[in-house]
C-alpha cells in the first residue's frame, strides 16, 4: 500500500473495501456489454446502490444509465461520473474472471470506473448518513462511452439533453492508466484527448474489364495518389508545432480479380486538440480526394463529427492534485495530455468545469496490456485509491475547502 501522510478515515475505509470493489470489478468484467445495451450492469448497479441506501437512485438515463443521488440540506452540488460499456473484443486473458459473452470485453476498464463509483457511494454514502457535508452529490453511471447509437449520440450526449447534470457546479472523472504504475497518476490543464472526426471518401471511375484497362477510369489506380495526398497532410502539411492523427482504418472496393470496379471507398478517422487545426484537416482531407478529378475520377467526401476535445478545468484539477498529495504523499503525479484518444466526457466538460484524470493501474505481470487490446488487464490494487480520491475530493468541494471562482478561474483552497 502507498504510504499515507496520516491516518486518515476515508483512506482506511476504503482500504477496508478493496476485496468488495474488486469483487465487484470482476463481475462486471465478466459479464460486459456494449454501448446502449448494459442492461444487466445497470441492474447490478441499481442493486448495489440501493442496498448502501440513503439515495434517490434513478434508471434509464440515456438509455441504460443510473444516476444515484445523495444530498443532505443547502449547499453546493458536485457530480462525479463512470461509463459502463465494453468493446467488441474477444479477450485473450486465461484468468477466471474471462467476459463469459463471446466477442465483447471491458478493455478500455470501464469495469474499473464502475466499481470505484460504487465504492465513492458506499463512501460518500456513509459520510452523508453522519450528517458530515451540506450538499448534492451527484453519482452518474453513464452508458455509450465507445460508440455512438444510429443518431450519432453517445451517452454523455444524452446526458447533457437530458439535463442529468443540470444543477452540479462541477463534474470529475477517473480513466484507467495503464502506462503508469499503481501509485501514480497522470493530470493535464486544458486540452487533454482529441477532437474525433471520421471521413469516408468514395472515388469513382467506370470500371471495366481488367484485360482492357485503356477502356475505363481505374478507382483502384487513382487511389494511389489520394493516398499519398491523405498521408502527408500530417507529415507534410500540419505545424509540427500542433498536434495531430490521419489514420485510415478501411479501404473497399472491388469483387473479382478480372473486374476493375467503378468505386473504392476509404474510411479514416482524424484526432486533434486545436479546433483551427480540427477546421483545417477536413478541408485538407476533402482536397485530397479531389485528387482523381485530374485523373478522370469522382470523388464525393463525407465527414463525421464526433465529441469535442476533452478541455481540464485547472480549479478541479488543482483540487484533485492537493486530494492525491494529502492522502498519498507517495504518489507520483505527472502531468501532461493523457493522448488522442477520445472521451465522450468532453461534452459534460463543456458545460461545467470539469476534469477527468487517469489513475495508474499497470498489471502487476509486467506484460504490456494496452487500453482496446485483448490482453488488457489492470492491478486491482488500484481501485480504493481511485474511491478515496474521487470521495474525498467531492467531500472538501461540499464543505467549502475547495471553491470555484466564476471570474478569474484562479483555485480558491482553504486550510479548514
Amino acid at each position: 500500500m502507498i504510504q499515507l501522510a496520516r491516518s486518515h478515515p476515508i483512506t482506511e475505509r476504503a482500504n477496508e473495501l478493496s476485496d468488495q470493489l474488486k469483487r465487484f470489478r470482476r463481475h462486471i468484467h465478466q459479464h460486459p456489454e456494449l454501448s446502449f445495451q448494459e442492461h444487466d450492469t445497470s441492474s447490478f448497479v441499481e442493486d448495489k446502490l440501493r442496498e448502501i441506501g440513503g439515495m434517490e437512485v434513478e434508471t434509464g438515463i440515456a438509455g441504460t444509465g443510473v444516476v444515484a443521488t445523495l444530498s443532505n440540506g443547502e449547499g453546493p452540488t458536485i457530480a462525479v461520473r463512470a461509463d459502463m460499456d465494453a468493446l467488441p473484443i474477444e479477450e485473450q486473458g486465461s484468468h477466471d474472471y474471462r467476459s463469459q459473452n463471446d466477442g465483447v470485453m471491458h478493455a478500455c476498464g470501464h469495469d474499473a470506473h464502475t466499481a470505484i463509483l460504487l465504492g465513492v457511494a458506499q463512501l460518500l454514502g456513509e459520510s452523508f448518513n453522519q450528517n458530515e457535508c451540506k450538499g448534492t452529490v451527484k453519482l452518474l453511471f453513464q452508458p455509450a462511452e465507445e460508440a455512438p447509437d444510429d443518431n450519432g449520440h453517445t451517452g454523455s450526449s444524452y446526458v447533457v439533453q437530458e439535463g442529468v447534470l443540470d444543477e452540479a457546479d462541477a463534474a470529475f472523472a477517473l480513466h484507467m492508466c495503464p502506462w503508469r504504475e499503481v501509485g501514480e497518476a497522470q493530470v493535464n490543464d486544458g486540452d487533454s484527448m482529441a477532437n474525433i472526426d471520421m471521413f469516408k471518401g468514395t472515388i469513382r471511375g467506370s470500371g471495366g474489364h481488367g484485360a482492357y484497362p485503356q477502356q475505363c477510369q481505374d478507382p483502384i489506380w487513382m487511389l494511389g495518389p489520394a493516398m499519398q495526398a491523405l498521408y502527408g497532410i500530417i507529415s507534410r502539411k500540419l505545424s509540427p508545432l500542433e498536434s495531430g492523427v490521419l489514420t485510415i482504418g478501411q479501404v473497399h472496393g472491388g469483387t473479382s480479380t478480372n473486374v476493375i470496379p467503378s468505386e473504392v471507398e476509404v474510411e479514416g478517422t482524424l484526432r486533434s486538440y486545436n479546433p483551427e487545426v480540427r477546421e483545417f484537416l477536413v478541408d485538407e482531407v476533402e482536397k485530397a480526394f479531389s485528387i482523381v478529378e485530374s485523373l478522370g475520377g469522382e470523388a464525393d467526401v463525407e465527414i463525421t463529427h464526433g465529441e469535442p476535445a476533452l478541455k481540464n478545468n485547472p480549479q478541479v484539477n488543482t483540487w484533485l492534485k492537493q486530494t492525491m498529495e494529502e492522502l498519498y504523499p507517495s504518489f507520483q503525479v505527472y502531468e501532461g495530455p493523457f493522448g488522442l484518444g477520445g472521451e465522450d466526457f468532453s461534452i459534460v466538460t463543456k458545460e461545467m468545469p470539469g476534469v477527468m484524470f487517469f489513475l495508474g493501474c499497470k498489471s502487476s505481470d509486467d506484460q504490456q496490456r494496452d487500453l482496446h487490446t485483448p490482453e488488457f488487464d489492470i492491478d486491482e490494487a488500484c481501485l480504493p485509491y481511485g474511491a478515496a480520491i474521487l470521495a474525498e475530493t467531492a467531500l472538501r468541494y461540499l464543505s467549502g475547502r475547495y471553491k470555484l471562482e466564476d471570474q478569474n478561474q484562479e483555485v480558491t483552497t482553504s486550510d479548514a
